[in-house]
């Protein structure tokens, strides 16, 4: 399932951030990756422990939690510090699939979700659209500066050459309540119909049985 969360940060939000990673140390993006992944990875990065990067990181996370798309798509159990990179002319990601499980301190995070926030605007960059494989083929990703797209950890996926210009974003997994991902879009489906009914229609009684069944499915397939 691919859902786009839009406005995730605001366009002040996005130019602080912005700001603080112009200031930032940039490295080499292979220092996070797999065995597989560093002989695709072509890109710079923040460290983990840069002080702007844990900076940004706790303004995004904070941004995440008030986001109803986010939330009601991810079910989030816990989400990984998000990260920072950069992809400047001739810079690219070939296709990989994420890690299964990430380590954050002392504790670990299954990666259900893969998220990318993006920090660039798409007029910035020619190339560097996100080309994420599903059941229906290939989804070419270039969103507006501030919007998340979430995807299940398990694609295969990768980052075209950026031909002109610079792309930023912010990248981070989601532990998700559901590990499914089929079980994941029921019930992203369910929510955004109840949500729907509720707008239009009010409080009806109709929805008392949807929002029982809702919750029972959470309980059923939910881990905590």
């Amino acid at each position: 399932m691919l859902v786009r969360a839009e406005a995730v940060l605001s366009a002040d939000q996005v130019a602080h951030c912005r700001a603080v990673l112009e200031k930032a140390e940039w490295v080499d993006g292979r220092v996070t990756a797999g065995l597989q992944s560093a002989q695709a990875k072509h890109n710079l990065q923040v460290p983990e422990d840069a002080p702007q990067a844990r900076e940004l990181a706790e303004i995004i996370l904070r941004a995440l939690g008030r986001d109803a798309t986010f939330n009601a798509a991810a079910l989030p159990l816990k989400v990984f510090p998000p990260l920072f990179n950069r992809y400047d002319a001739g810079m690219h990601f070939e296709a990989h699939v994420d890690n299964a499980i990430r380590y954050a301190g002392a504790g670990r995070i299954r990666t259900d979700v893969s998220a990318t926030l993006f920090l660039s605007s798409p007029d910035e960059y020619d190339g560097g659209e996100l080309v994420i494989q599903d059941t229906y083929g290939e989804q070419r990703v270039k969103l507006a500066a501030g919007d998340v797209i979430l995807y299940p950890a398990t694609s295969l996926h990768r980052v075209e050459p950026i031909t002109h210009g610079s792309r930023w974003a912010s990248f981070f997994w989601i532990q998700s309540m559901i590990k499914d991902d089929g079980q994941r879009r029921m019930m992203f489906e369910l929510d955004i119909a109840i949500q729907e009914l509720r707008a239009a229609h009010g409080e009806i009684a109709q929805l008392l049985p949807l929002t029982n069944l809702y919750h029972n499915l959470l309980r059923r397939w939910g881990e905590v």
